[in-house]
């Protein structure tokens, strides 16, 4: 019962977030900042991952193809495959949401905790507006942080398959050709929406709707971690049976 309390509260907060909107001028400011904060404050650390993650890939792979038959091409193919469908837009989206996730959840816990949430509502703001909204519009800039991902993912791969001596440049090349299918990038991208929304939002009710003081603000940046990962695990899931299957 608690779990469906929580649900009906969460789809209460997203209509409320598009309700008596605050003025423009102030938004526009409001979006710009979470814009720098959220999406080109993890930039850093999303280019860091990303490349060593698809030099793994690409060396685990090339480790595991040792026979002479099985073309070169396809550790190309692998790594491509990988960090397009899954490493970039999923393991990317998890990591974003212990960091982007737990920053939303505290600093909106930390206003909840300090009454400036009770401040705005006095003043006749709506406060689920003025903290959520511009959170979700920064975030649909997110597939422009998870194209660098892909781009720098596979450029990882093609490092350290190179550099490596597992196979030729041409070879790689070629694999990263080899049976492309456009509706891949679709597929990524349409997930990177989802999970960007995701993020933006299930941070942030935990933050609003926390109790208690500067010792729960910690506990509730922990739970919207966990309930984050979650919930794009299983969108996730639910994504890939809906566009792929």
């Amino acid at each position: 019962m608690r779990y469906l309390s929580d649900i009906g509260s969460f789809a209460i907060m997203i209509v409320e977030v598009f309700k008596k909107p605050t003025k423009w001028r102030m938004m526009k400011t409001l979006i710009l900042k979470e814009i720098d904060e959220l999406i080109f404050g993890s930039l850093g650390i999303i280019i860091f991952i990303s490349f060593f993650i698809g030099a793994v890939v690409t060396i685990q792979t090339a480790l595991n193809l040792t026979n002479p038959i099985i073309p070169r091409n396809l550790i190309g193919f692998t790594t491509r495959q990988s960090v397009i469908l899954e490493f970039a837009p999923t393991f990317v989206s998890i990591i974003m949401a212990g960091k982007v996730g737990s920053y939303i959840t505290s600093s909106i816990g930390t206003m909840r905790v300090t009454e400036q949430i009770d401040a705005l509502d006095v003043m006749g703001v709506n406060s689920l507006n003025y903290l959520v909204f511009p959170k979700i519009i920064a975030m649909l800039l997110y597939p422009f942080a998870i194209a660098i991902s892909m781009y720098v993912g596979i450029f990882g791969g093609w490092i350290a398959g190179v550099l490596g001596g597992f196979l030729t440049s041409a070879d790689f090349v070629e694999g990263l050709k080899l049976d492309f299918i456009p509706f891949h990038i679709t597929y990524a991208f349409i997930k990177t929406l989802v999970f960007a929304l995701i993020i933006a939002t299930v941070p942030s009710f935990h933050g609003f709707y926390m109790k208690g003081g500067a010792l729960e603000v910690g506990k509730a940046s922990t739970t919207a971690f966990v309930w984050t990962s979650v919930v794009i695990v299983i969108a996730n899931y639910v994504l890939t049976q809906l566009l792929l299957s």
